[in-house]
């Protein structure tokens, strides 16, 4: 599979579509396919009547305006509570952390920028669940990037790390002044606000753990950890030479007064990898971060960036490996087949067999994502997964795989127009060759005779035509331009 690596040099000002480069169908889906986790046809048709300022707009404002989850019933339950309702706890707990995974899945159906917000943040303030494990640290966790992953950054990061789930998982609560733990601090700096070695030395590291002590006090492991005086370092520490009682707010108010530019470059550099490209334009990246600093502003930052000349250059299309949620997720998204509850609810085992458990990264610098998502082994593992989906349409709503080639193909009786609209749906650039068109024709035409096409008899009304498309699918879903997006 070849991955386009060409340095984008197209500038961050705003897209002005024109002859040589228009508003059209591919460019409307580079940005659903980046921005959320693809579109259908109505939404695309509805794109390409609006100007590329207003469409990013629109999806901006949608993820911003979207309602939160509303809080679950068990967001705030302990052990104890579980056991006077006579509840498992193993059981329960389980069956919670499905429900927040499902939740997220249909925020990428449904508010595709938030959706890839939730899967972003998560990855950046990496925390693992089986660290932490019960479901009210989890929602905990989901609330607090769920309210900040479109605002300020600053905020975002003061409030992360106060999570239950964070202080357990880098080691916050064991973080004493008898007994000081630099994991956190190590990680603020090196993953979170300021990268590897950048800004900061060894001995700001040890004096903000010490600032950080305090939040080791619960009265079990299902309990928040909340802070207590009696275990708060309460002595002058330095940390980027500033010299102070410095406690947890102070050390997040230092960091972003002393090291501003730096945390700006630090979160552009991983927003531009993410939502453009591997290879990193750091001429991009400067002015993104320059506009950053003035207000820490997540949207803002995001909103220029969607807009420009940049994002949608045509170097830009289909130079990124989709993630095991992305493809499954672009796929329904694409397709818009019907899933049975409990086969939609197998996704999560899907993708975590494919190497992407949601809120359980690889490690604590998550998903290197690209090119890391794609192996001999899940490379098969999607196309054997995404097969079963397949199978599962023709099961259970075998004219939905007729409606679609309808809808894709303006009901064409031509079967090498229907191949070509279908395949195009799900890549983000045009096939290679014609002999690439033609070979999944040749896939769709199955094993009906050849008059049946030249004499018009054949159409899609044809009782074959379901299975047709099926066998199309199946096919196309090996295509390498299939991984990518």
């Amino acid at each position: 599979m070849a991955v386009l690596t060409t340095c984008i040099t197209s500038s961050l000002q705003p897209y002005i579509p024109t002859s040589q480069d228009p508003w059209n169908e591919a460019r409307i889906r580079h940005a659903y396919r980046r921005i959320g986790y693809d579109a259908n046809l109505t939404m695309i048709s509805s794109a390409v009547s609006m100007s590329p300022n207003d469409f990013i707009d629109q999806l901006v404002d949608e993820s911003l305006n979207a309602p939160n989850w509303p809080e679950p019933t068990w967001a705030n339950f302990t052990n104890d509570d579980y056991a006077n309702l006579g509840f498992d706890f193993n059981e329960e707990t389980q069956n919670n952390h499905q429900e927040v995974v499902l939740e997220v899945m249909d925020q990428m159906q449904t508010v595709g920028l938030k959706g890839r917000l939730l899967m972003f943040w998560s990855n950046h303030f990496v925390t693992r669940l089986e660290d932490y494990y019960t479901s009210n640290h989890l929602y905990e966790y989901y609330s607090v990037i769920e309210n900040n992953m479109l605002g300020n950054f600053e905020n975002f990061v003061r409030e992360i790390g106060t999570t239950s789930a964070m202080l357990v998982y880098l080691n916050g609560y064991e973080n004493t002044n008898l007994s000081p733990n630099e994991n956190y601090a190590r990680e603020l700096y090196e993953l979170f606000t300021l990268g590897v070695d950048n800004g900061y030395t060894q001995q700001d590291i040890v004096e903000t753990a010490k600032a950080l002590t305090g939040y080791n006090h619960r009265e079990n492991w299902t309990y928040p950890i909340y802070f207590d005086t009696s275990t708060f370092d309460d002595s002058e520490k330095t940390i980027f030479n500033q010299t102070g009682n410095w406690d947890y707010d102070d050390v997040i108010n230092i960091l972003f007064q002393e090291k501003a530019s730096i945390i700006a470059e630090h979160i552009c550099r991983k927003l531009y990898a993410y939502f453009v490209s591997a290879t990193i334009n750091e001429d991009i990246v400067t002015e993104m971060a320059n506009l950053f600093i003035q207000d820490f502003n997540i949207s803002n930052v995001l909103r220029v960036l969607f807009k420009s000349e940049h994002f949608f250059d045509a170097k830009t299309i289909g130079i990124l490996i989709k993630s095991p949620y992305d493809m499954f997720m672009s796929y329904l998204k694409v397709t818009g087949f019907s899933i049975q509850p409990d086969y939609l609810e197998a996704f999560p085992w899907f993708n975590t067999t494919l190497g992407q458990r949601m809120f359980q990264p690889v490690d604590v610098a998550g998903w290197q994502g690209d090119r890391d998502w794609i192996n001999s082994s899940t490379l098969t593992g999607r196309w054997r997964i995404l097969q079963w989906i397949i199978w599962h349409t023709w099961d259970n709503f075998q004219e939905e795989l007729r409606s679609f080639a309808i809808e894709s193909s303006n009901n064409s009786n031509d079967p090498y127009a229907v191949a070509k609209s279908i395949i195009d749906r799900f890549m983000p650039l045009e096939l290679f060759t014609e002999s690439d068109y033609q070979d999944a024709t040749d896939v769709l035409k199955h094993n009906l005779p050849e008059n049946y096409y030249e004499n018009g008899i054949w159409n899609l009304q044809y009782q074959s035509a379901p299975y047709q498309v099926l066998l199309l699918i199946r096919h196309l879903i090996k295509i390498p331009e299939f991984q990518l997006k």
